[in-house]
């Protein structure tokens, strides 16, 4: 028995806004069972919401992105912290604030409900940037001044604990905003809408289409120019304008009150998940029944109202059959299972879906740390290299990855329209190639691009060490390793999400976007650990460590080509994972002695 998977027509555009940390709802089709009921006994706000939780979410966006991506250069500028420092501390925030809306959604799903945990998120918001404003504008939240020759060499005076510890209040507040407002504003504004009506599920797609056209306005403008303002006219204005309209914005969320469907929450994933782990356990010391004699022993209801597809019974991971089977003891009067003991065939197979998925998925957390050096590292190659357009005019630093930006907004169209439908006739495959070819071509270009990392990096510290006198070279020497790093995001990031969307069950998907954002938490933490080995274990005896402060003097090169190696590594893992693994639509019922997944290359 094959089952097939269901066809998203998602397109890449579409999911490279995903993948910069936002989830992607369930379609209108997936919504009409399980909110008709909500949606009737309210009129639906449709149209006369939008302005209030499109502002919300854009003015949060504003925030979070103008601060992350010149917030290294802040960090370096005003509170006097060497690179590796202010790299730490950007990485475990990031980390953070990625982790938090898997919480988020959570408490959202089984407790409060989207438009307490938007509401509350949005104030936490606003205190965050209005801390770390106050850092700005408040000379006492903030080291004195330091010149540059003195930061150079690391004498300056370091922040002190209360100092950071504002700092950090700060940061805090703001991943406990991202981790509300994130996993819940595209719900929260599909919730305004009825999907059971033609008018509502057009209102659903022209709502997805105005919030990324938001997303991409504000993506241009804060790494352009929020990021001049902060780097060429004032921190303080820089970092008040987005505080500024976090405020509005929480505002204007607020007056729509009255206009919102509210949905009640209908329960979280995880405890189902969690139940069926319980009921395998609490049952481990029964017997499987032998191939052919399954009827009548397994727990197989009538699906859910908001489940659309049935899978079938397998026999990989067997051992979780067992919280399927049903014993005298396991149901209630009314014939409903007993919580913790008895799961039916779908729970187990949903949890499955995810046992089988997390091979692939942990291969993106290395791949995500060569794309994380971004915001870090070539921030600092930047700040040394010529950024003049013209005589007059210097680029932020923090404006570079824009040429990242532009890599992908260029090659999509073109690969979409192109490339796909070429490919097609060849391998008569839907997306011209599989899911998982796209993403191992990702993991490439990861590696392609820190070798470019390392080997223009190494002819920028030659320059500027053989040729002291001369002018630093441009800062478009860049360039390479940002558009390979565009490819990157461009393969893997929407390649896996595609295939988290697509390999998942249809109800599971908030879990599936939550991996992206669990990938990039983890890309962060790893590379703060390889960050502190490497500056602790390299240099002594009289010799700078590879990522000392001054970057003309240690070996920036090693250690993009130690990411290099890693992700070289993590490419042949991949294709390991990969060849194992088999599509959700090719899942076999097979006897015992024949493994229900064929081994088959990718």
């Amino acid at each position: 028995m094959v089952v097939k998977s269901i066809k998203e027509k998602s397109s890449s555009f579409f999911l490279y806004f995903c993948s910069k940390g936002f989830k992607k709802p369930a379609s209108p089709q997936q919504g009409t069972k399980g909110n008709a009921v909500s949606l009737e006994q309210k009129q639906p706000g449709g149209w006369k919401a939008m302005p209030f939780i499109l502002g919300n979410e854009t003015f949060e966006r504003f925030a979070t992105i103008g601060l992350l991506s010149n917030f290294m250069v802040y960090l370096m500028k005003k509170f006097n912290m060497d690179q590796v420092s202010a790299s730490n501390v950007l990485n475990i925030w990031s980390g953070v604030s990625n982790f938090a809306p898997l919480i988020g959604a959570f408490i959202s799903d089984a407790y409060v409900g989207r438009f307490a945990t938007i509401a509350v998120a949005s104030v936490a918001s606003f205190l965050g940037m209005l801390t770390i404003t106050l850092t700005a504008w408040i000379p006492q939240l903030q080291p004195p001044q330091c010149p540059a020759e003195q930061q150079l060499h690391g004498h300056c005076i370091s922040p002190s604990k209360a100092q950071l510890g504002v700092l950090l209040t700060g940061l805090g507040l703001l991943s406990i905003g991202t981790g509300g407002i994130r996993p819940c504003s595209i719900p929260f504004g599909i919730d305004q809408f009825d999907p059971t009506t033609e008018e509502g599920a057009k209102g659903i797609n022209s709502f997805f289409n105005w919030y990324y056209t938001t997303f991409t306005l504000v993506i241009l403008l804060t790494l352009t120019l929020v990021v001049y303002i902060q780097d060429s006219v004032s921190w303080v204005l820089g970092l008040g304008i987005p505080t500024l309209l976090m405020a509005a914005s929480i505002v204007l969320f607020l007056i729509g009150t009255r206009i919102y469907v509210h949905v009640k929450p209908q329960g979280s994933i995880f405890s189902s998940i969690a139940q069926v782990f319980v009921a395998a356990y609490n049952k481990r010391h029964l017997r499987l029944p032998a191939e052919g004699q399954e009827f009548g022993v397994f727990y197989d209801p009538p699906l859910k109202e908001y489940v659309l597809s049935k899978l079938p019974l397998t026999y990989q991971f067997r051992f979780l059959n067992k919280a399927a089977i049903t014993t005298k003891n396991d149901l209630e009067d009314d014939g409903s299972p007993k919580k913790w003991w008895l799961c039916s065939i779908q729970d187990v197979e949903e949890v499955k879906c995810l046992i089988r998925i997390i091979p692939i998925w942990a291969s993106g957390i290395i791949s995500f740390t060569a794309m994380a050096q971004q915001g870090t590292f070539t921030l600092s190659q930047a700040l040394k290299m010529n950024r003049h357009l013209g005589p007059k005019f210097q680029i932020p630093a923090g404006s570079i990855s824009v040429i990242s930006m532009l890599t992908i907004g260029i090659f999509l169209p073109v690969y979409d329209r192109i490339m796909v439908p070429s490919l097609r006739k060849i391998t008569k495959h839907e997306g011209g190639i599989t899911l998982l070819q796209r993403i191992g071509i990702g993991n490439f270009f990861s590696i392609l691009a820190m070798v470019a990392a390392g080997v223009f990096e190494q002819k920028r510290r030659n320059s500027a060490t053989l040729h002291p006198g001369a002018a630093p070279i441009s800062v478009f020497w860049l360039s390479p390793q940002l558009i390979l790093m565009g490819f990157c995001e461009a393969f893997n990031v929407l390649g896996q999400i595609e295939f988290f969307n697509k390999q998942f069950p249809e109800h599971m998907r908030s879990i599936a976007n939550s991996l992206i954002f669990c990938s990039f938490a983890g890309s962060s933490y790893l590379s703060s650990i390889v960050v502190n080995v490497v500056h602790h274990v390299t240099g002594g005896h009289g010799h700078p460590d590879w990522l000392t402060n001054d970057i003309n003097a240690g070996r920036l090169d090693y250690f993009y080509y130690i990411l290099a190696a890693m992700s070289a590594f993590n490419f042949l893992y991949f294709l390991y994972v990969a060849h194992r693994y088999r599509y959700k639509g090719q899942v076999r019922i097979e006897p015992k002695s024949e493994p229900d997944v064929e081994l088959s290359s990718m």
